[in-house]
Order: C-alpha cells, then sequence, then structure tokens
C-alpha cells in the first residue's frame, strides 16, 4: 500500500554485514538481530518456492480458502500483540497499528468471498466465429517476488502475498530493513496455516537483507515482481528486470492533493485532513501531503486544524503516557521532513504549529505550514511525515490545475456538499484514485483496483485487477459445434484475393452501398472460380 521516499536501495550497504541490527525507533532499544540473506541463499529459497508451488497451483479454492481463513483467524486472535509488534518495529502508535491490521483484515475477507468468482474462467464472445466458443482463464505465474517498505511492516507483506497464493502463486518477500525484526512472527502466521493444512511451509517466505538481497530477488528469475518504494528504486527494479524480462508491479508514492472547497463540511474536512497526515506519523504513500483551501474558508479551516494539532501529544507509542503520533520507523526520514520544512520556511512559509524534530529520538513534530506555495520543494517533493501543508487557493479551476501540477498520481480527496461539484472535480484531477468526502477509504474497498499513474507507477493491486495481476491471462478457443472442414489457404486459389476483399466489405462496410460492393465482389471471385 505505502512507499517511503527513501525505501531500501539496491545499491550494497556502506559495508558488507551478515546481521541486521533492529532497534525501536521511538527508545532506541535493541530488539534483535535478523540475518542479511545473499544471493545464493535467495536462489536456494526460490527452488524450494517452485516446488511448493508445483503441488499448490493444483490445490481448490476451498483448500486456498481453509489457508487464508487459518490466516485471519492468526491475525484475530493476536491482534493486540501484532499491534504491539508493529508498535516497536515501526515506531507507531497502537491506534495507527490497529488501522494497519483493518485493512489487512478486509482483503482477506475479500479474498475469502470473491476470489474464486474472479479467477473463474470467464466466457467472452467468439465474434464471428460461431462454431467456436472462447473464454479467458487465469493461471498462476508461479513464484511472485515482493519487495517491501518500511512503513507498514505486517500490512506491506500480506497485502501482495495474499493474492498471490489466492491466485496459486508461491511469494519471497523481501522485507525492509528498517523493520527486518518482525519478520520473524510474521513468517509463522504463513508456516502455522500452511502446516495446519498440509502444506509446505516453503510456500510463503520472508527474506531478510540490505539492497543486494533485493536486488538478488529482482534478478533472480521469479515469475512477477510487486514493487514498492520510491521512483529512483523503482527505476532501479525496471532496469533489473529487463534481463529476464519479469513483469512488474510498481507503487512508487505520492503527494496526494486534498482539495476542500468553500461548501464543504469543515469539521470533516480537517479530521481527514489529520488523518491524512499524521497517520503513522505521516508515513503513508497515500498522505495528503497537498492540502488546497478555497479562500473562503481557508482561515477557518487553518483555525480548526491548529488548536487540535496543538493539542498533540508525541513519544514512545508503548511508554507510560498515552501518545497521540508516534516516532517515524528510519532516521534519515527525520532528516528529509526537517529539510523539507526549513526550505519552505526560508522561502516564506509559515509554521503555525510545530515544524521542529525532537532533540531526542527519531521524532518529528506535528506539524502545519501555511502560505507555501509550489515553488518550495515540500509542495513537490513526497514528504513522508507528520506535515499538514495548506495553500490557499482561489477557486476550483486554480485548485484543480495545482492538484494536477505534480509528478504524481497516486491518490486524491475532495470535500464539497454539492455533489455535482464533487464529482466534476474528481474527474479532472489526475490520479490512480480519488475519494469524495473521505480520506482513503478506496483502500478499503477492496473491489476497486489500487495504483497510480505518472510517477506513482503502473500495474494494480487489490480487487479482481490485483488478483488477475498475479496470473497469467491465457486466451482459450474451442469447438462449440463439430465442425472440422479444413480452411484451405495453400495453394493459393484463383480470385481468393478478390473473394477476401469483397468479405471485408460486405463485414465492415459502415453503409448499405459498400455492403452491396461486397455481395458484388463476391459474386465476380466465385464466377471467375467456376471458370
Amino acid at each position: 500500500m505505502d512507499s517511503p521516499s527513501t525505501p531500501l536501495t539496491l545499491a550494497p550497504p556502506p559495508q558488507e554485514r551478515t546481521t541486521i541490527r533492529c532497534t525501536d525507533p521511538a527508545t532506541g532499544e535493541l530488539l534483535g538481530e535478523v540475518p542479511v540473506m545473499d544471493g545464493a541463499e535467495v536462489q536456494a529459497r526460490l527452488e524450494r518456492a517452485r516446488a511448493a508451488q508445483l503441488a499448490w497451483r493444483e490445490t481448490s479454492f476451498a483448500q486456498r480458502r481453509r489457508v487464508v481463513r487459518r490466516i485471519l483467524d492468526h491475525v484475530l486472535e493476536h491482534s493486540d500483540e501484532l499491534c504491539r509488534m508493529i508498535a516497536r518495529d515501526a515506531g507507531k502508535t497502537l491506534e495507527n497499528a490497529a488501522v494497519e491490521l483493518w485493512p489487512v483484515c478486509e482483503a482477506m475477507r475479500w479474498n475469502l468471498a470473491h476470489a474464486e468468482k474472479a479467477l473463474r474462467p470467464q466466457k467472452v464472445s467468439s465474434g464471428l466465429l460461431v462454431h467456436k466458443s472462447a473464454r479467458v482463464e487465469y493461471h498462476p505465474l508461479g513464484v511472485i517476488g515482493v519487495i517491501c517498505p518500511w512503513n507498514f511492516p505486517l500490512q506491506n507483506v500480506l497485502a501482495p502475498a495474499i493474492p498471490a497464493i489466492m491466485a496459486g502463486n508461491a511469494a519471497l518477500v523481501k522485507v525492509s530493513e528498517w523493520t527486518s525484526w518482525s519478520a520473524a512472527r510474521i513468517q509463522q502466521i504463513f508456516d502455522e496455516a500452511l502446516r495446519a493444512e498440509g502444506h509446505s511451509v516453503d510456500l510463503v517466505q520472508l527474506i531478510t537483507g540490505y539492497g543486494p538481497t533485493g536486488a538478488a530477488l529482482v534478478t533472480s528469475g521469479v515469475d512477477k515482481i510487486v514493487f514498492t518504494g520510491s521512483i529512483g528504486n523503482g527505476k532501479r527494479v525496471l532496469q533489473a528486470s529487463v534481463d529476464n524480462l519479469t513483469p512488474v508491479i510498481l507503487e512508487l508514492g505520492g503527494k496526494d492533493p486534498m482539495i476542500v472547497c468553500d461548501d464543504a463540511d469543515l469539521e470533516q474536512a480537517v479530521h481527514n485532513a489529520l488523518v491524512g497526515t499524521l497517520t503513522s506519523a505521516g508515513q503513508l504513500c497515500m498522505a495528503a501531503e497537498r492540502i488546497y483551501v478555497f479562500a473562503a474558508v481557508h482561515d477557518e479551516f487553518v483555525a480548526m486544524a491548529a488548536r487540535i494539532v496543538g493539542q498533540l501529544r508525541q513519544g514512545a507509542p508503548l511508554g507510560d503516557q498515552r501518545v497521540d503520533v508516534g516516532a517515524m520507523t528510519m532516521p534519515g526520514q527525520v532528516d528529509i521532513v526537517e529539510r523539507l520544512v526549513d526550505d519552505a520556511v526560508a522561502r516564506g512559509a509559515r509554521a503555525i504549529v510545530g515544524g521542529k524534530r525532537s532533540p531526542t529520538g527519531q521524532f518529528f513534530q506535528p506539524t502545519i505550514l501555511v502560505d507555501v506555495d509550489h515553488s518550495m520543494a515540500i509542495m513537490r517533493e513526497e514528504t513522508f511525515g507528520p506535515v499538514m501543508a495548506i495553500m490557499r487557493v482561489r477557486d476550483e479551476h486554480e485548485a484543480i490545475a495545482l492538484a494536477n501540477d505534480c509528478a504524481y498520481g497516486l491518490s486524491s480527496s475532495v470535500f464539497t456538499r454539492d455533489h455535482a461539484r464533487g464529482e466534476r472535480i474528481a474527474r479532472q484531477i489526475v490520479a490512480g484514485s480519488t475519494v469524495i468526502n473521505d480520506f482513503a477509504m478506496h483502500y478499503m474497498a477492496q473491489d476497486l483496483p489500487f495504483g497510480g499513474v505518472r510517477g506513482s507507477g503502473f500495474g494494480r493491486l487489490n480487487g479482481p485487477e490485483g488478483l488477475r495481476g498475479m496470473c497469467n491471462v491465457k486466451a482459450v478457443v474451442s469447438d462449440r459445434l463439430p465442425f472440422h472442414n479444413a480452411l484451405k489457404m495453400y495453394p493459393v486459389q484463383p480470385a481468393a484475393y478478390d473473394t477476401a476483399r469483397g468479405v471485408f466489405k460486405l463485414l465492415y462496410s459502415g453503409s448499405l452501398v459498400g455492403r452491396a460492393r461486397g455481395l458484388v465482389d463476391i459474386g465476380r471471385a466465385l464466377l471467375r472460380r467456376r471458370r
């Protein structure tokens, strides 16, 4: 679902390491160490996954549902433990960790209810071939390689892995080096479900390591890559996939606009803006990073948001005090947010709340910036931090123009009480999705595809399109009637070309005159053949 501005890189780490030290972003506490898997290990795991997939592809949907049902039951039964795991690994609050579990559970519910129907062979018209029947079949590709970012440790694994296995594939999932501590616990979820139903645990394997490990996965020979991350690393993945012609799905983040019209319900808009900028400390690809508010309601919107943000508590999520905003997962991301905020302030923006990093820990204050404009980097580069950047706009026309003045195109939102106006604005925003009077709820409507355009990548996850993206979409033509006369083209018969020309006119001409000429051409050709 989500892509940070600086996820795992495909370049080697500063020095080769055999383990990754995992720490709590909020406290700095050492959580443990996990192994760095090299190319040979990735290749060995791919071979085991292929062997497991050969048996798995022959399973029925009922068998696959039983495995996914066990995974869903495990998540529900251990939700508190898993939320605490997420909070420790990623630094987010327990409430935000619970928000991470919600779409995971909804995705599994949808797949349990709808995957079989979505992947059932689809009958289609055979066109002029009335003696034939035609259908589209969905066959598993084999092994799906997944490269995850660090901001949603559980969701970023389950969201692609569940449709992969429901479609009959195996999955190799490379988790981020920044949230590798949770990998063993997530692996346990898959292992228990597969083992309980009598299937190989090699079907889904989590891989840990730095950039070279991810690069090894891309070039290993997997049958498809699902990559979530930055534009720069997405390009590297695409380049690396060329040698094996490995197809890819790229989800490369966003710089999503939120438009607040002068007739919007401001309380609704403000609270959605808070969700869109502060959830997971702003570290989500669908974050509302550009908020365009009509001049008539701008000041009221800002004042309402400032009253709330100014009272928010920030700190270690699992400490003694309840907090509203947690830590940032990666140290370098704090530096990025600080640079963007400082640049905006230097260019004339005002931080009316927050605007600074904390002196200790990986925290950046919940921040409201006003008087921003598109000359500032913060309105063009992915912030991925707890910053509400609000820009005053004159009207609908200016709001749409600014919303589309962006290299990204993932998601967007519009707030207005006027239904027709909301639909009109939504149609004109260039993005993979638009939600009217809500934030990011398209991700919960699992029948909908999820993905972006422009710099936000290509390919789709979720829904029927996401499931079918894990498949070889195969066209099949078979007999409808026992009509087996050979189509004799060789040797070429007299008047064959003239006959074909007449048939084309008869079938495809847009006028009666044209069709009549086709009949005449066919008649003349038949007469010549008889001579």
